[in-house]
C-alpha cells in the first residue's frame, strides 16, 4: 500500500468510529443538561429524553 493512499476500509471504520464518538459526545452532553433529542423514525418525529438513552 502506498504511503499517501488510504485504504477504503480502513478509512470508513475511521469514519464510523469518528461517528460514534460524536453521538457519544452528545447524549452526554444532552444527559448533563436534562436535555432531549429528536429522532425520525419510520417518518415520524420521535423525542427521547437523554436519561432515557444509555452509552455503551
Amino acid at each position: 500500500m502506498n504511503k499517501g493512499k488510504l485504504n477504503t476500509t480502513d478509512l470508513r471504520s475511521k469514519i464510523l468510529k469518528g461517528i460514534d464518538l460524536a453521538v457519544e459526545r452528545l447524549i452526554r452532553k444532552k444527559q448533563k443538561e436534562d436535555g432531549e433529542l429528536v429522532f425520525s423514525q419510520n417518518g415520524q418525529v420521535v423525542v427521547v429524553k437523554a436519561k432515557d438513552l444509555t452509552t455503551e
